[in-house]
């Protein structure tokens, strides 16, 4: 029976401990019908304070991390504050019992923004990782020396695991119960929770959200000119020419600040309007092409995929409102 510690963190994302919990959950009872013994004897751990305040959750006694017996796996829940320097800051004390876990043999398994904490730990410095499609800018930041698949699903390096936003959490479990039970019970479980298991890429549910939340006015005043003028400028010297900085400056205090170029800017900029146009218009696709700032349908179409994962029809194909 293989032991599963879920992470009661500071901050939990209440959807993703009930994701985990049933699907594992559901697997016992699939065996119980089967007249075989539980898969998965499940634990709640936390930290001391929060043990102090109360004794269960979920219906399961809680247990101390730092006290905790060597897990087989221990799965850090996604966080529901977009702050995460605070939210690390509040689960602090975990870090040294998991990497302690970790050292002992336990596998750790991320779901969402939980990689932070993951990362936060040091023990994803030089391996893949995932998260929220939208925060993979914000932990790619923070976390340098991770090999971050911003596109991808599901990741696993030796024995770390994460998966990206929301739904993947599925795929992720999907993919530890093949792994300790057996592909014949995923399928079962695909089946339960109507999970598409072949879905490896999350990237086309992205959304650029650049950041607006600093004080660097040259930053800010090129943000301005690249999604004011994206459709007009052929290129990212048209557009910064009349700030008054050079451009290696304005490159450098642009990608410290963002996290990407003023080209990778200006791209992701035509990207999104070119989403929108094609989940809310029904202009046909040389329109579309024009409207977000390409002249060339040939580099357009490649730039697309690359950045969505699949095809500007396929795109409307899936997300237009109809």
């Amino acid at each position: 029976m293989k032991q599963i510690g879920i992470l009661l963190t500071k901050n939990y994302k209440l959807l993703s401990i009930a994701a985990i919990l049933d699907v594992f959950e559901t697997v016992n009872h699939c065996n119980i019908a089967s007249g075989k013994e539980n898969s998965f004897q499940i634990h709640i751990l936390t930290d001391e304070q929060t043990a102090n305040t109360q004794i269960e959750a979920f219906g399961y006694q809680l247990q101390i991390l730092r006290q905790a017996p060597i897990m087989d796996i221990i799965l850090i829940p996604a966080f529901t504050s977009a702050n995460m320097p605070e939210t690390l800051q509040a689960n602090h004390a975990c870090l040294a019992p998991l990497i302690n876990q970790y050292n002992k043999g336990a596998c750790i398994g991320t779901f969402c923004t939980g990689a932070f904490l993951l990362g936060a730990s040091g023990l994803l410095n030089g391996k893949i990782a995932t998260t929220h499609v939208d925060a993979s800018s914000g932990f790619a930041n923070a976390f340098p020396a991770v090999k971050l698949k911003a596109d991808k699903t599901v990741t696993q390096d030796g024995r770390l695991y994460t998966s990206g936003g929301a739904t993947s959490s599925f795929h992720l479990l999907l993919h530890l119960v093949q792994e300790f039970c057996g592909k014949d019970m995923a399928i079962k479980i695909a089946k339960v929770f109507a999970i598409d298991m072949d879905r490896d890429k999350q990237s086309y549910f992205s959304t650029f959200q650049p950041s607006r939340d600093h004080n660097d006015e040259l930053v800010a005043s090129a943000q301005e000119k690249i999604e004011s003028n994206y459709q007009d400028a052929a290129t990212i010297e048209e557009l910064i020419k009349d700030i008054p900085s050079s451009r290696r400056n304005i490159v450098r205090r642009f990608k410290q600040i963002t996290g990407i170029t003023p080209i990778e800017y200006l791209q992701q900029t035509r990207i999104e309007a070119a989403k929108k146009l094609l989940e809310q218009t029904g202009q046909q696709m040389t329109e579309i092409i024009f409207n977000s700032g390409y002249n060339d349908p040939k580099a357009f179409r490649k730039v697309f995929k690359k950045s969505v994962g699949m095809t500007p029809s396929q795109y409307r194909e899936k997300f237009q409102v109809r």
